[in-house]
């Protein structure tokens, strides 16, 4: 069976969107002191797929940098995207 690349693609996008989204909107809302975003519902969204973008984001804009969850946590989950993505192209 195929791998269904292009899907793949189509949802990678659309979790990374998410990501970004849900970073900026949770680092707005802590400048300004309102409900931010649920640390767990941010660790979702980069384990289905929104780390690599979710990493810069928080990087770039300087938010959650010191949590180690999200230091530690996002870039092992990028691995683990990276690892599973080259074992669907070899397979």
């Amino acid at each position: 069976m195929p791998v269904p690349w292009d899907w793949i693609g189509i949802w990678w996008v659309a979790v990374s969107l998410a990501a970004l989204v849900l970073t900026v909107a949770d680092k707005r809302r802590a400048r300004r002191g309102g409900r931010r975003v649920p640390e767990r519902t941010l660790l979702l969204v980069a384990a289905l797929g929104g780390a690599a973008v979710m990493l810069f984001v928080m990087k770039t804009i300087r938010h959650k940098t010191l949590h180690k969850k999200f230091m530690i946590g996002l870039p092992v989950m990028l691995a683990a995207h990276i690892a599973l993505l080259m074992w669907l192209f070899l397979r």
